[in-house]
């Protein structure tokens, strides 16, 4: 979308979120029919879509005995037969390599990922990479190189967990040939268009430096070093394969997308920059070798275009799917063909088929086609002030056909943290939504995509202004008439179930109840069982969060775990026995120590999970329990329903 976000813009947003806020009974919405819940969190239908290089077939995941694998067919029929057979745990990353599907897969969710590889009529599947407790990236598919049409590059941490090393492999034979052996410790590589290896970084934990080198056969040289502070981020190379497209805010507070001098060591232009969000990338056309567009994130993701005809593409699927958000990607080596995704935050997702010839669309399907877009609930921008002046931005979703006033609320914070929440269509909101809940999320300091200043903001503020920040929302909606504040409650997953346990600790009285979904509680704890390849990356995790040894007090003060004696709103908690970030014990020693003291805690643990849960029968289970739990200790039914 070619619009750029002003302050007016986002003002007029707001009052409309007041104005809606204040709407009359005679205005209201009818309200919706219950929703069954497996319709929010059962398998999507099929969604994941695809086109192969040759442009002669689409691929999908879509459900096979419960789990979600790869379908194929041809773009002319209507019909299409698996090629994945996991029964075991569903496949979410996958794509497409000359005639071949590959994929990756892990065990009951430890992230250790392993690569596979089939053939398109599901037959000839090879275990590439069966090396356990090693983990594999697709490093460059070497899509579009010559002579490499068996062959991509890929990362391994088998010779040292901490560290990946670049290979080659075959992906029919699984024939490895290892590229570089990363005994200077580099962390990530990046490759010209031509598949070469150019490019490493390196961190001492705190100041990372950027290596080049200009041939395969040269050593790497270190021509830049910034500190965490400064984002500093290749995408690709120039099409002459001399210089780099990056995303830097490099002595500014605001990321925007330039192009970098490699051999003068200097950054010689600027492409796109937008006064008030971080710029997030590049999009451009292997083909037609032009960059198509810059996209960053407002209040939902917007473009700004560098190609006339890329934003033609654009403005005539617009104008085709009115009222709804596209997305162009997905396209066959000719760039003749691709996938359209429309959606917004009432319909999850439709795709359809775009022949560039032809200007045609063909409907593919929907992800979710049991959901009814009318049945589901509004999701606004909203802002608010924290109580030391900054504007953090969010999203009010408010439950249709529902009076805005004294409503049973569920504070959703995000996981990350060093992330954001975004517009458009969440299972989750809409399900509590459809319950007669109304969602609050937000940014809070430390969030992305708003810039360094308020990003740096949430340095060692963990469960302090952080926390603050959420409490805040909180106050900002009880003050607006919107929640009743004897019926708040707090629920989120990984930082966001960190902030829930930090919210009913630290502010006991602020919450009804509340829901932690695979959440940190002690920082010491979780310091010492991260995973292997993070260890480079811990003193900034130190500076960001706190130092074991020089902050230990601090650390004390914010750990929940240590707090629950201040806990007296029931807890709900739910972990993956296998998860390798946020470590199974996180959990375990709150309910422990909230047990001892008699606190309400239910508990459900998932022994075949890791960092969230993937099946769709565990899912289920977990949103039925929370259902429950919020009926019983929040309930969306009015006072005088429940009387009676």
């Amino acid at each position: 979308m070619k619009i750029k976000k002003t302050k007016l813009l986002w003002l007029a947003l707001v009052l409309t979120i007041a104005f809606t806020a204040c709407t009359s009974k005679t205005d209201k919405e009818e309200k919706p029919p219950l929703v069954a819940l497996e319709d929010f969190f059962k398998n999507s239908d099929k969604t994941g879509w695809q086109i192969s290089p040759d442009g002669e077939y689409v691929s999908y995941r879509s459900n096979y005995h419960k789990h979600m694998n790869v379908f194929v067919r041809k773009i002319s029929d209507t019909v299409g037969i698996p090629v994945t057979f996991d029964t075991v745990r569903t496949i979410f990353q996958y794509q497409w390599k000359g005639n071949r599907i590959l994929y990756l897969q892990d065990v009951g969710g430890d992230e250790n990922f392993q690569l596979f590889s089939v053939s398109i009529d599901g037959k000839d599947q090879k275990a590439l990479t069966p090396f356990p407790k090693v983990r594999t990236g697709i490093l460059n598919d070497l899509r579009y190189v010559p002579g490499k049409e068996k062959e991509i590059l890929i990362t391994l941490n088998k010779r040292d967990s901490r560290y990946f090393d670049p290979y080659s492999i075959n992906i029919e034979t699984g024939e490895l040939k290892e590229l570089y052996k990363n005994d200077k410790n580099f962390e990530n590589w990046y490759t010209d268009h031509n598949g070469v290896i150019r490019l490493a970084t390196k961190t001492d934990g705190v100041n990372i430096t950027l290596y080049h080198r200009a041939t395969e056969a040269d050593p790497f040289d270190s021509i830049l070093t910034t500190s965490y502070k400064e984002t500093f981020a290749p995408n690709f190379f120039t099409f002459d394969n001399k210089n780099i497209y990056v995303t830097s805010n490099i002595g500014r507070d605001k990321t925007v997308v330039a192009e970098y001098d490699l051999a003068a060591r200097k950054e010689v232009k600027v492409l796109y920059a937008n006064n008030e969000y971080d710029v997030d990338g590049l999009s451009y056309s292997p083909k037609r070798k032009v960059l198509e567009s810059a996209y960053y994130t407002s209040w939902k993701g917007e473009q700004h275009f560098l190609d006339k005809e890329a934003e033609s593409d654009y403005n005539k699927m617009k104008e085709k799917f009115k009222g709804y958000e596209i997305s162009i990607y997905g396209n066959n080596n000719d760039e003749d063909k691709f996938i359209v995704w429309t959606g917004n935050d009432k319909m999850p997702a439709k795709f359809y088929f775009y022949d560039k010839k032809t200007g045609e669309t063909k409907y593919l399907a929907t992800s979710r086609p049991w959901l009814k877009e009318e049945d589901m609930a509004t999701m606004k921008p909203i802002e608010y002030k924290s109580r030391d002046g900054l504007t953090i931005h969010g999203y009010l979703t408010l439950p249709k056909g529902v009076d805005p006033k004294n409503l049973p609320v569920i504070v959703n914070p995000h996981g990350g943290p060093w992330a954001r929440d975004g517009w458009g269509f969440n299972n989750e909101v809409q399900f509590l939504a459809n319950r007669g809940y109304a969602v609050l999320q937000m940014n809070f300091r430390g969030s992305t995509g708003y810039g360094k200043d308020f990003w740096l903001k949430g340095s060692k503020e963990w469960g302090r202004k952080m926390q603050d920040d959420i409490t805040d929302g909180v106050n900002w909606l009880i003050k607006e008439g919107i929640a009743d504040k004897k019926r708040v409650a707090i629920y989120g997953g990984s930082y966001g179930g960190y902030a829930t346990l930090a919210g009913v600790a630290f502010t006991p009285d602020l919450y009804a109840c509340a829901v932690d979904y695979v959440g940190v509680s002690n920082m010491f704890t979780f310091m010492n069982t991260i995973p292997p390849y993070w260890e480079p990356f811990k003193k900034q995790m130190y500076e960001l969060v706190g130092d074991p040894s020089k902050d230990s007090a601090m650390l004390a003060e914010v750990s929940p775990a240590l707090h629950v004696g201040n806990i007296k709103a029931p807890l709900f908690i739910a972990q993956g026995a296998n998860d390798p970030r946020v470590n199974k014990a996180e959990s375990d020693q709150v309910v422990e120590a909230l047990k001892k003291r008699g606190v309400a805690v239910e508990y459900m643990v998932k022994n075949d999970e890791g960092h969230g849960f993937a099946n769709e029968n565990n899912r289920i289970d977990f949103y039925k329990a929370m259902e429950k739990f919020f009926d019983k200790h929040l309930s969306g039914k009015p006072a005088e329903q429940k009387k009676q």
